[in-house]
């Protein structure tokens, strides 16, 4: 069997572990365009949300993601309670499980299911089999936004007349998994 497969329940899966210096992509397109999930959560209980809204660098000499949460979002929850999380990204051809992911929520209907996405476990959090590359993240940092720290006018107009202000993760990516 090739050491480098992830196992899950002793089946060879479809991801690798590869060095995240191997990896070539647009984070603008990537996340911004193709959008990703955000997991947290164990085999016991997790959950999902797609995020448009993120990046990818170096902060403290780690390699590490940004995320970010609005308050009322179920996954903030998880997050917010695990040390670890995963940042995934598929193929156009999820686009629609993406989308169900992004408008409904886990408190209400088994997203996984009604998704058709397969949970897998790793490192002690939840990503999807059907995932193409997933960031395996360990949570550094967790900050909420203020609208105080806006130096321009214009975007706490524009994307938060609720208030409902956005915490940002940062996370050491820990582990990356390409799909085979």
């Amino acid at each position: 069997m090739d050491s480098n497969a992830v196992l899950q329940g002793g089946n060879k899966m479809a991801l690798k572990e590869v060095k995240i210096e191997d990896l070539t992509f647009n984070p603008f397109t990537k996340i911004g365009k193709e959008w990703m999930l955000i997991t947290a959560g164990n085999e016991e209980k997790h959950n999902t949300m797609t995020a448009s809204w993120g990046g990818v660098g170096i902060m403290w000499g780690m390699n590490v993601a940004t995320a970010y949460i609005r308050p009322q979002r179920y996954t903030k929850e998880f997050v917010d309670a695990e040390d670890m999380y995963t940042l995934s990204f598929f193929k156009e051809e999820y686009r629609k499980a993406l989308n169900l992911c992004g408008t409904k929520s886990g408190r209400d209907c088994d997203k996984d299911k009604e998704a058709g996405l397969t949970p897998y476990y790793v490192e002690g959090t939840t990503t999807y089999e059907e995932a193409d590359l997933v960031f395996v993240c360990r949570k550094l940092y967790a900050q909420p936004m203020k609208p105080e720290f806006f130096t321009v006018d214009g975007p706490d107009e524009k994307w938060y007349p609720q208030k409902d202000y956005h915490t940002m993760y940062l996370g050491e990516i820990v582990k990356v998994l390409v799909r085979e």
